[in-house]
This record gives C-alpha cells, sequence and structure tokens, in this order.
C-alpha cells in the first residue's frame, strides 16, 4: 500500500471553473483572481487579500512593504521553511534567530531589544498555532506566516488575525491548492496599495492588466500613470487558471480542515504509548494540522523503513535552519541558545494527515509504526 503524505484534493468544480477561463481566453490575473481574493478575505475574516504566484513570494511581498532600511534585524524562528528566512536576505535585512520548543514546535518567547529588533516574522509551523501574547507588547511590525496552518485558532482567534499581515501557500501539500498560488492578507488599506505595486512590477496605478483608464487619472501628469512606477516591483501575480481552481477549493476548505483534524485525532490515538514525542497542540490552540508530527531518538532508522513501507514522511521543514549549507556562513544573530530546534533538526519526523487519505491508509500508517517498534 502507499500512503502519501500529500496530495490535492480536487474534482469536477474545479475542472469546471477552468475551462470558463480556457474558454473566456483571458488568462491573466481578472476576474476570477478577484473573486478568489474576496473569498479568501471573508474566510480569513480580513478586509484585504492580495494573491500572488507561491506562497514563498507572499512573504517576500509582506516583507518588502514595510520598507526597512538595508540590515535592519528582523526576528524569526530558528525552526523554519527556507523561504520564509530567505525574504530576510533576499531584502538585505539581518536574521535574529530564537529557539524552537520541541513540544510545539513554535518559537519560544525570548526577551527583545526593540532598538535591535525592526520586525518579527513568525511562522505556525506544521499548523500549531503560536501564542503571540509575548511578541504582541514590543509593538513591533508583526508578520504571521500561516502557511502551514490556514484555518488553525488559538485563543478562539484564527491565525493571521493579530500581526498587520498573514502569507498563506497554495501549493498542492497545503489545506488547499491552486497548484502553485499564495496570498497575503491585512486590513490596511496602505499595506493593500503597497502589496499590490510590488506585486505588479512596482506599478503605481490601480488599472488592471488590459484595462484602460479605469482609475480615469492616467493622462493627467507628464507620464502615463498606468505606467508610473513608484516602487522597485516584482512581478509576481497569480493567474486567472490558478485562481479559478482556487475558488473550488474555497467552497471546500473547511471540509478539507476538519478532516485533518480528524486524520491527525485518529493517528494521536493509534499511535500513543510508542517512544516518538508527539508534537502537541500549543495551549488554548485548535490546529489545522498540516501534518502529524514528532520527535524520535531514531528517526533516520524509522524514516528508511517508512520509505520502504510506502509510507511518505518528512523532516520537519529545513529543522534548524543554521544548520542547513546555504546558511551556515549567513550573517546573522541569535537570542539566547538553540538547543530545542537541535533536538528537532536531529530528532524531527512528520507523516501526512491530509484530507485525502482513507482510513485504510491511516491504519496501515499505524500498524507498520507498531511494526517497527516491535
Amino acid at each position: 500500500m502507499k500512503v502519501p503524505i500529500s496530495g490535492q484534493v480536487t474534482g469536477k468544480e474545479e475542472i469546471d471553473n477552468i475551462t470558463q477561463v480556457a474558454n473566456s481566453q483571458h488568462y491573466g490575473g481578472g476576474e476570477w483572481m478577484h473573486k478568489f481574493e474576496r473569498g479568501l478575505a471573508k474566510f480569513t475574516g480580513k478586509r484585504h487579500a492580495i494573491s500572488c504566484n507561491s506562497g514563498s513570494s507572499a512573504n517576500l511581498l509582506a516583507l518588502s512593504s514595510i520598507e526597512l532600511p538595508p540590515k535592519s534585524h528582523v526576528l524569526t524562528s530558528a525552526v523554519n521553511f527556507p523561504t520564509t528566512v530567505n525574504a530576510i536576505i533576499q531584502r538585505g535585512l539581518t536574521p535574529v534567530f530564537v529557539d524552537a520548543d520541541p513540544k510545539t514546535l513554535n518559537i519560544v518567547d525570548a526577551d527583545i531589544d526593540v532598538g535591535d529588533i525592526r520586525a518579527i516574522l513568525v511562522t505556525h509551523m506544521m499548523g500549531n498555532p503560536v501564542d503571540l501574547t509575548h511578541y504582541e507588547k514590543y509593538k513591533l511590525p508583526l508578520i504571521e506566516d500561516c502557511c502551514d496552518a490556514l484555518g488553525s485558532m488559538i485563543h478562539g482567534r484564527m491565525v493571521g488575525s493579530i500581526g498587520i499581515m498573514a502569507t498563506y501557500s497554495f501549493y498542492p501539500a497545503h489545506h488547499m491548492t491552486m497548484g502553485e498560488g499564495g496570498a497575503v492578507t491585512t486590513d490596511s488599506p496602505k499595506l493593500k496599495k503597497i502589496l499590490e505595486s510590488l506585486r505588479d512590477w512596482g506599478r503605481e496605478c490601480w488599472c488592471a492588466p488590459g484595462e484602460d483608464n479605469t482609475c480615469g487619472t492616467r493622462f493627467e501628469n507628464d507620464y502615463d500613470h498606468k505606467y508610473t512606477y513608484s516602487r522597485i516591483g516584482y512581478n509576481l501575480k497569480l493567474s486567472d487558471l490558478q485562481a479559478a481552481s482556487g475558488v473550488a477549493q474555497l467552497d471546500k476548505l473547511s471540509l478539507f480542515i476538519q478532516k485533518r483534524k480528524e486524520n491527525w485525532k485518529y493517528l494521536r490515538s493509534g499511535l500513543d504509548g510508542l517512544p516518538i514525542e508527539i508534537i502537541e497542540p500549543a495551549p488554548n490552540s485548535d490546529p489545522s494540522w498540516f501534518g502529524f508530527a514528532f520527535l524520535c531518538p531514531t528517526r533516520n532508522n524509522l524514516a528508511r523503513f517508512l520509505d520502504g513501507q510506502g509510507i511518505g514522511n518528512r523532516p520537519i521543514m529545513a529543522g534548524n535552519i543554521l544548520r542547513q549549507p546555504a546558511y551556515r556562513n549567513l550573517e546573522h544573530h541569535v537570542i539566547g541558545n538553540l538547543d530545542g530546534a537541535n533536538r528537532i533538526h536531529e530528532r524531527g519526523l512528520w507523516v501526512g494527515c491530509f484530507p485525502g487519505l482513507s482510513t485504510e491508509q491511516l491504519d496501515y500508517t499505524i500498524e507498520k509504526f507498531h511494526e517497527y517498534f516491535d
């Protein structure tokens, strides 16, 4: 039996929407992109959702939009996915790393000097939400990386509702998909305008591609307003083909999240008592799990065994990212020690709990875990 670690769950609705776009002969971001953005904003409870081509791009856009001076210090966790940290590096900023809790995978509370730290980028790792109470008190720009955690709740609030911005990924492994895709959400009209400008080449005008003078100001100045660029931007737009799939996925998202929770609980019950340290929900939280994560002292041997049984498994993202080859000579700072991050790096593993898994596949996974430890 094969048990994939993740995968998209799609059907006729996505095909029908994509077919409509294909028949329209308008593939660029337009009607469907805006429909998707409105739907995501509603689901997350934010005023604005700005779509883009990936979750990695969403992190880059969010960090770019606060326009920090070069070399500014940005606080983040040492246990992370590369493109969260890469956004800091790509903007010419300096990452400051804090340890992660091996019980939850989340960034620990660290005392920081506001004079040195200019922004905070926090990841809700593997869907387990971070209690941001400690970091809120510093009144710094706080960006929540929710790429693993769409729909997770803490203290009765959805992740992404606390920071000035939140980022999301719609890669097939994530809670919903459009093949590739991402988004930034915010309540700030000012940030919305900056994010859209940065996403669309740095353009100042809000006229959509293919539309002429909807702003009514194209020719009021010495240069066509639609081709006036007020920022050094990117081209990170989402296509309507992607957005059409996303619109259908939004209609299924609540069911996807519920199924992930059920599958996680099923695995939790079946693997209870084995010599592994299961990553438990953060206090006062209701995670929308990305995967079923745990620590195991024989992690590599277990991973090889699961591979041989057809059960997909992965280490916990990059582990302690400073131990990855690309980051060993990185200019950075560390607050405290990284003992927890090292423990996660050496012992962390996860298997799938995505909604496409059947009960038979979950039972098979549980059976093979017991076989390994027996």
